[in-house]
């Protein structure tokens, strides 16, 4: 094989960077991250609304220069030689688009307007929507359960979004051919064809989050969705042909957007996912092997041949979707609403006197950045037993059963409680959350061999990924790989671009191994246990309708 490379863009929630990988021996060539002005700026979002939108030049113009960027500090010889180019975005992130496929927010009237632009994945305003969704999923005319794959339906996903938005913004509705998942979006834009109906929708998107399925012909029926609302019947009809695999080709980059990024026109443009699938490629996801992807929230992921889920009940306790992960499996997907933004809102809560009092700024951001890893260091030498009990439902419950309802809360306080206990039960909910679906999983006879965490609280804290390790009772690995989404990216390039036949054989190339593994303590396992009993407890006190098998 002629040294060949390959690019992997992923847009985060923040920023978007860019990541050039040699796919001869899968060493990092450079890598370059841009922000999104706009959305840095807090533009586009009411947190106490639970509102975050983001406007489509934000990831334009971020693509443009993380690329532009990486390729600059490639060197000589580098640009010459890109074969391919794959990206992947937060999800489910749609955006409602005219018949060409524009984003309304890209065309003067709408500039300004958050209905028109990209409705990121934690916009939770579609709350009532989800529920409503769900019903109709459930009983319709079809006799069909549309839910049995990936279970009740969510405000993060598309159609709620869709049906909020459209009931709320009658000009939207009215100029709104079709709506689109930022993941489909950025490739169709860079491949050339974006009309609705033609476009390159992928089986991520379209599997976990629209409910596209084999076994009812793709979408939820058009009496389903017209029941909710005829206006979805119209988004229906525009999807399309129907998804497509991460590693599919759409075709070489338009001239236009080869001269923005500083490429030849002849790279290949791969298809996408959603990021927290791309990254568990990225890190090693296999049929043997779990990836949790853990940051903001938690996204855990595993793929196998479909006769592995045959009559099992699973829509409890994760989302199943055809080739959502790897092409030709099926991939399976938990995880919980929050887990890293468990501990922001924490150390928010502590900090908030300097932020009402006027104080040194130059203090202030020195304890912001240390503030967590202090807590680690103290929480780390405190007993296991006799302190708080938390419940880690800040963002309602993803897994296992949805409750989008559902509230934290912290139990045990007296007066001398400290700051450390109440964040050692904290951390202490997120790992039992882990385990929680994990037992789920179990319970259906869905247990991995080997568990690996990714992402910067992986790498990072070593009291959590221990506690984790010490909570789940088995050993957990931690991928070196720094930037694992871009890097799952890059791995759909060099597939799509034929440089690799699949995934999996890509993956032995250009997968980084592990950082460290971290081995359960039999001694401190034995008292989590017990702990566990606790986070179970007031789960039942603060949910009395949660089934107790889960």
């Amino acid at each position: 094989m002629d040294r060949r490379f390959v690019i992997g863009a992923d847009f985060g929630t923040d920023s978007a960077r860019a990541l050039i990988v040699d796919v001869l021996d899968g060493n990092e060539i450079a890598e370059a991250t841009a922000g999104y002005p706009r959305w840095l700026a807090g533009k586009y979002q009411d947190a106490p609304r639970r509102m975050f939108r983001q406007h489509p030049l934000d990831y334009l113009e971020a693509l443009t220069s993380c690329v532009r960027g990486a390729l600059g500090r490639a060197g000589a010889g580098v640009r010459e030689r890109i074969a391919a180019l794959s990206v992947d975005a937060t999800g489910s992130t749609p955006c409602p688009v005219d018949k060409s496929g524009v984003p309304l927010a890209l065309l003067p009237e709408f500039s300004e307007n958050p209905d028109a632009m990209f409705h990121l994945w934690k916009d939770h305003t579609a709350i009532e929507e989800a529920a409503e969704i769900t019903r109709a999923l459930r009983d319709n005319r079809d006799g069909v359960d549309y839910t049995r794959y990936q279970g009740p339906y969510a405000s993060e996903w598309y159609w709620a979004k869709i049906l909020h938005t459209s009931r709320l913004n009658p000009d939207v509705r009215g100029a709104a051919w079709s709506w689109v998942e930022h993941s489909d979006w950025i490739p169709a834009l860079l491949s050339g064809e974006t009309r609705p109906e033609r476009m390159y929708r992928s089986a991520c998107g379209a599997g976990h989050k629209a409910y596209w399925h084999s076994a009812w012909g793709g979408l939820p029926s058009e009496s389903c969705l017209g029941a909710l609302d005829p206006y979805l019947v119209q988004v229906r009809r525009s999807y399309g042909r129907g998804p497509l695999p991460s590693t599919h080709a759409l075709g070489p980059l338009t001239a236009e957007w080869a001269r923005r990024l500083g490429l030849d026109k002849g790279v290949i443009v791969a298809g996408s996912s959603f990021d927290a699938h791309a990254g568990a490629v990225g890190a090693g996801v296999n049929g043997s092997t779990m990836v949790l992807n853990l940051g903001t929230s938690a996204v855990d992921m595993f793929a196998a041949p479909a006769a592995a889920f045959a009559g099992r009940d699973m829509a409890y306790a994760g989302g199943q979707a055809e080739d959502s992960i790897i092409p030709g499996l099926v991939g399976l997907e938990a995880g919980q609403s929050a887990f890293g933004d468990v501990y922001a809102w924490f150390k928010k809560l502590l900090l908030w006197p300097l932020d009402a009092l006027s104080g040194s700024a130059a203090y202030r951001r020195e304890l912001e950045e240390n503030l967590l890893s202090e807590l680690d260091r103290a929480a780390e030498a405190l007993p296991i037993e006799n302190g708080p009990a938390g419940l880690d439902w800040f963002n309602g419950r993803r897994y296992p059963f949805v409750n989008e309802h559902a509230q934290s809360a912290v139990t045990g306080l007296h007066m001398g409680t400290t700051a450390p206990e109440v964040y050692r039960a904290l951390v202490a909910s997120t790992a039992f959350g882990q385990k929680r679906i994990l037992d789920a999983w179990a319970a259906e006879g869905i247990e991995p061999e080997n568990l690996v965490a990714v992402g910067g609280i992986a790498q990072k804290s070593e009291f959590l990924m221990q506690l984790l390790a010490d909570v789940l009772g088995r050993p957990i690995g931690v991928s070196k790989t720094r930037q694992a989404c871009a890097r799952g990216a890059a791995i759909y390039a060099a597939v799509a671009s034929g440089l690799y036949g699949r995934i999996e054989d890509a993956q032995r190339v250009l997968c980084e191994g592990m950082l460290r593994t971290y081995l359960p303590d039999p001694e401190r396992a034995a008292q989590y246990r017990r702990q566990y009993a606790r986070y179970r407890s007031l789960s039942a006190f603060m949910d009395p309708g949660l089934p107790g098998r889960a």
